[in-house]
């Protein structure tokens, strides 16, 4: 699954192709839209928020378009992916897999296996995005508000709480597993005993901001193949500081539907 960071570098390229430009094509292939044409629009903006993007496409122009400013919103879920190409350029994804194409003059964006794609109306884009929980990227930042929300219910272990869109927004499997071992706690760990909750917020905050514009995520500082992470997907090797295997197991709550059960990663001795 996408992280925050690379949803926000996705919404940094569509802005680049995108954004101050009017659609000469739009193709939505989901049968909800199959009919909307925002073409003759203008392209006001895109935006990231968590781990959604909401491409902002004013009201018609002099070639048609859109009546009123309305939001492309979409969430790359498990497979997504958004990609930019020139006019004319073979897309490395199958086209069958292509669940949106904005055109503009010159370039096309595309929308591959997204999880979910709407067309709101902009005043209500608080219907798609407004039960999040502050962006971990987003001018809405607030740590306070963040550690706030998780100390919410204390009983549940904090490597649920980190994944829950709804507290703090932009947090997905990698980074969970990840700030867990930097604050040597394990997943499996109550809330109430994980220690200083604004100093979980400010730690994945300065992980999101520092891999923000790196293609490459990094959270040992070290970016070389199979030295990225400390324990992310390291089931079994040692651990980089204290040498026991890495344990791998699945944490989640089929009822609350944060992910159901997820991967996750430990090391047993450095985390308590």
């Amino acid at each position: 699954m996408p992280e925050g960071d690379t949803v926000h570098r996705t919404a940094g390229r569509l802005r680049e192709a995108l954004a101050g430009r009017m659609l000469t094509g739009c193709d939505l292939r989901v049968p909800r839209y199959a009919t909307v044409d925002l073409s003759g629009s203008l392209v006001d903006d895109v935006v990231a928020r968590g781990k959604h993007i909401l491409i902002r496409v004013g009201p018609r122009g002099a070639d048609g378009g859109t009546a009123r400013p309305v939001s492309v919103h979409s969430h790359l879920k498990m497979e997504g992916r958004w990609d930019v190409y020139r006019a004319g350029e073979r897309w490395r994804r199958p086209a069958h897999t292509a669940r949106a194409v904005l055109r503009v003059d010159g370039a096309e964006a595309v929308g591959f296996s997204l999880g979910a794609l709407d067309v709101v109306a902009r005043a209500d884009e608080d219907d798609a995005v407004g039960p999040l929980g502050p962006d971990l990227l987003g001018p809405d930042w607030d740590p306070a508000r963040a550690a706030a929300n998780l100390a919410t219910d204390p009983t549940r272990p904090v490597g649920l709480a980190l994944l829950d869109q709804r507290l703090l927004a932009g947090i997905g499997n990698e980074y969970r597993s990840e700030l867990c071992f930097l604050r040597g706690v394990l997943p499996q760990t109550p809330v109430s005993q994980a220690g200083d909750l604004r100093a979980w917020a400010d730690l994945a905050h300065r992980l999101l901001l520092v891999n923000r514009d790196s293609v490459r995520r990094t959270t040992t500082g070290v970016d070389r193949d199979g030295a990225r992470t400390w324990v992310y997907d390291r089931g079994r090797r040692p651990c980089r500081r204290c040498g026991t295997p890495i344990r791998v197991g699945r944490l989640g709550e089929p009822i609350s539907g944060v992910d159901a059960e997820r991967t996750v990663w430990w090391c047993p001795t450095c985390q308590r």
